[in-house]
């Protein structure tokens, strides 16, 4: 079973959100820093790139051994499935097409939504920017894991099955800790989607959807890309609330890694986060950071001190009249 998580409960904070004031201090400082604002032209050849390999793939899979399947859907198709959505975390921020083409964006993520198997890119938007803007806010960030997964989730073996299950969590929690109504685009996504499936049925066989389902779906839990749940903001050291990775999965990611400084400047696209680190290395290069996922995961399953409970939390002070957000989502950060 393993050690008992030594944590009962969450790290109550009484303090804003750091980002906002270095993002304030680095834009006086060094003015250049809106230069590498914009958006990445090379994204939507990723996306699409992505999209014909993972396709091609299914194809070949058509009639092959559930090992292969299996053996293929962790390897390769978790890999690329979860690079997609890292793909998306730049699209919902506008960073493939600019803040001025917004439905560009929502186009592309739904296009590359058909390897994932099922319906996701818009609901992924909608909660993820909510995390920016309502970081570690009791009841109104979607990433904070709830009460119950920090009590049940409490020794090395429970953990190694919450890391399992995390596409589920992830799924899931937002339904449960901030449900919202569903939108247009949420229903065009699911109708595209569908018709997706159904060609890739029609066209390929069975074999060939699961393929592409269980990739992500393992993708998304105990895989090496999937660290950087654990990664980003779980706390590690007492006091620290977000943390960057700086190692060699960055270089399929989109940099990834850099996640202080993308929440310090969310409009900044993946590509140009290393130059912003450069230009500001000294508010960076001190803070704590991680230079192995698999070895976050390795610590998060085995080291008492971790657990579900290691994320900071603080009391939300937005007024919860009607349970939503008045900000316009595709405004820039």
């Amino acid at each position: 079973m393993g050690a008992h998580v030594s944590r009962s409960e969450f790290e109550w904070v009484y303090t804003d959100e750091p980002h906002a004031t270095r993002r304030k201090e680095i834009m006086a400082k060094y003015p250049q820093v809106k230069k590498l604002m914009g958006h990445d032209p090379n994204l939507k050849y990723w996306v699409f790139a992505m999209v014909a390999v993972q396709l091609t793939i299914a194809y070949m899979l058509k009639d092959s051994s559930w090992p292969l399947i299996l053996v293929t859907a962790y390897v390769i198709g978790g890999t690329i499935n979860h690079v997609m959505l890292v793909a998306w975390h730049e699209i919902c921020h506008n960073l493939a097409f600019g803040h001025a083409r917004v439905l560009a964006n929502k186009a592309l993520g739904i296009f590359g939504n058909v390897i994932i198997g099922f319906p996701a890119s818009i609901s992924f938007k909608k909660y993820h920017l909510e995390h920016h803007k309502f970081q570690a806010q009791d009841g109104f960030d979607p990433d904070l894991p709830t009460e119950w997964e920090g009590q049940f989730f409490c020794n090395s073996l429970a953990k190694a099955l919450w890391v399992f299950l995390l596409p589920g969590f992830y799924a899931l929690r937002p339904l449960v800790v901030r449900p919202k109504p569903i939108t247009d685009f949420e229903i065009y996504n699911i109708v595209v989607i569908a018709i997706a499936d159904f060609f890739i049925l029609y066209f390929m066989t069975y074999k060939s959807l699961l393929y592409l389902i269980i990739g992500t779906l393992l993708g998304l839990g105990l895989h090496p890309m999937a660290a950087h749940f654990i990664a980003e903001h779980y706390m590690f050291i007492k006091g620290q609330e977000t943390y960057s990775y700086y190692g060699p999965m960055n270089a399929i990611t989109f940099n990834l890694g850099y996640h202080m400084e993308h929440h310090d400047f969310p409009n900044i696209p993946g590509c140009n986060l290393p130059k912003l680190k450069q230009i500001a290395k000294e508010y960076y290069e001190p803070l704590p950071s991680h230079s192995s996922w698999p070895k976050v995961i390795w610590d998060f399953i085995f080291d008492p001190a971790i657990g579900p409970y290691c994320r900071m939390k603080r009391r939300s002070n937005r007024a919860r009249d009607n349970g939503s957000c008045d900000d316009d989502p595709d405004k820039d950060m």
